[in-house]
């Protein structure tokens, strides 16, 4: 020991467990108080999982870390603690059999984690040299191993409460999505967005059915073969693959498939609980995305965008259409300007969708009113804008598109923070690009045109004006 006995050293730790310190705080003590100690590991073991976690570092999966686990090393010595006192040395032992007055020769020891007679981990001592130690200090490590199971499980209890929170939290954001978005390409990676971030351990997927084919609505990209075969055999029920690696859950309205959420990892296992969570997560969704449908499906008629009040997308083709043709007919200038609000993403995973949705009427109504009458906005999709501008030549269009970014920078917010249930104040920049139409140019030139100078508006910086230079 070190300048301390294991009474004092004991008397530290079990204040360090009813304080709000971490476990690595206690195993740093540990370490800094017994003499020649090498290492010391604590290793807890998820029945749900089957799997053996490091327990000072996150619960993160032992195989990661140690090598010897792919011989069983680790685990056969997990499970020989539920015959013997201790691994000493390497070999199992009873304690009745040790000598009281006799000094324990130690080099390394395995000490079982046990709660009510079941075995939920284990801690490995490891010693530079050789070192001699009292009875008493096996009685210390059995003492200390009942402080450390129980710093593990109220850690354990209050991630599982925060895990609780977030899924009732995902499920309410899914359910209120539908207020006020009806488009799948912008409810879609919304889900998506909340589902991954929940199952943090696995890549997340959701499919459209079109067609009869299931169509990938996101993320960009899914190269992996299984989650396509097991979406070909899927019905009305989940599957998980046997390795338990990948799932494919459906979504369904009534007796129609709408679609699936897929999840996959390449490391680790669906558990149970991870299973349950998705699969309510889908049933939500399921419904989120035929609210979305049947909206869609009456507003085909519809002008307006339901959130802003601004033109909606279909809208605003039928009036680029009407404009491009009087300007061509007429000889008048026409400029195009879009408009996409900056780091809005952020906003949402900071704030809540009921302060993104808040920011995006506040946007819509500084464009309303900074604009002149004959200007046509529109609500492009998501957080991006397109506005048409009759009779204006470039410069005018630049001057009108530098007044509206000031003004969306001036302007402050009033929202509500969902996360943490207070009033907050905030302010957020657009980047606008620009352009005007040209003799030879189509309707869907002028707009693609101004969504290419926006990209570069982005690009450069964001909260700025670009025209189109070509």
């Amino acid at each position: 020991m070190k300048n301390i006995n294991e009474l004092e050293l004991l008397l530290n730790i079990s204040n360090l467990v009813n304080s709000k310190s971490d476990i690595y705080e206690i195993v740093t003590l540990v370490k800094q108080c017994l003499k020649n100690l090498k290492d010391i590991n604590l290793f807890y073991y998820d029945y749900s999982a089957k799997k053996l976690k490091d327990a000072v570092n996150n619960f993160s999966v032992v195989e990661d870390m140690f090598d010897d686990v792919a011989s069983g090393v680790l685990y056969s010595n997990f499970l020989k603690l539920s015959n013997c006192d201790f691994i000493l040395n390497q070999k199992e032992t009873i304690y009745s059999t040790l000598k009281p007055d006799e000094m324990i020769q130690m080099e390394s020891i395995l000490v079982p984690l046990k709660s009510d007679g079941s075995l939920f981990g284990m801690i490995e001592l490891s010693f530079d040299n050789t070192v001699s130690v009292k009875h008493s200090f096996l009685q210390f490590l059995v003492i200390f191993s009942n402080h450390i199971l129980m710093k593990i499980h109220n850690k354990l209890l209050q991630d599982r409460i925060q895990t609780n929170s977030d899924f009732y939290d995902a499920l309410k954001n899914i359910a209120k999505i539908i207020e006020t978005q009806y488009e799948l390409n912008y409810i879609i990676p919304l889900i998506g967005e909340m589902i991954d971030k929940f199952i943090s351990n696995h890549l997340i997927y959701i499919f459209i059915k079109q067609d009869s084919e299931y169509k990938l609505f996101w993320p960009n990209d899914c190269r992996d073969r299984k989650i396509y075969d097991m979406m070909s055999g899927m019905g009305r029920e989940y599957i998980v693959s046997e390795d338990r690696k990948t799932g494919v859950f459906p979504l369904i309205s009534g007796k129609n498939i709408l679609g699936c959420v897929a999840a996959r990892s390449t490391i680790d296992k669906l558990t149970p609980n991870e299973i349950d969570y998705i699969n309510q997560l889908t049933k939500q969704s399921s419904a989120t995305i035929e609210r979305a449908n049947v909206y869609a499906e009456a507003l085909k008629h519809a002008t307006l965008d339901a959130l802003t009040g601004l033109n909606n997308r279909r809208q605003f083709e039928l009036r680029l259409k009407q404009e491009y043709a009087s300007a061509t007919r007429q000889k008048h200038p026409l400029c195009a300007m879009m408009i996409d609000i900056d780091f809005f993403k952020k906003i949402n995973d900071t704030y809540g969708h009921a302060a993104g949705d808040k920011v995006l009427k506040t946007v819509a109504n500084v464009i309303k009113d900074k604009l002149r009458e004959y200007d046509i906005p529109s609500r492009y999709g998501g957080e991006e804008f397109c506005v048409l501008l009759p009779q204006t030549k470039i410069e005018e269009a630049n001057i009108v598109a530098q007044r509206l970014r000031a003004a969306i920078e001036k302007t402050v917010i009033e929202t509500f923070d969902e996360k943490n249930s207070e009033n907050k104040k905030i302010s957020v920049t657009i980047s606008l690009g620009l352009t005007q139409l040209n003799e030879k140019d189509s309707a869907e030139d002028l707009y693609m045109r101004a969504d290419k100078a926006l990209y570069e508006a982005k690009e450069r910086g964001r909260n700025r004006v670009i025209v189109y230079e070509g």
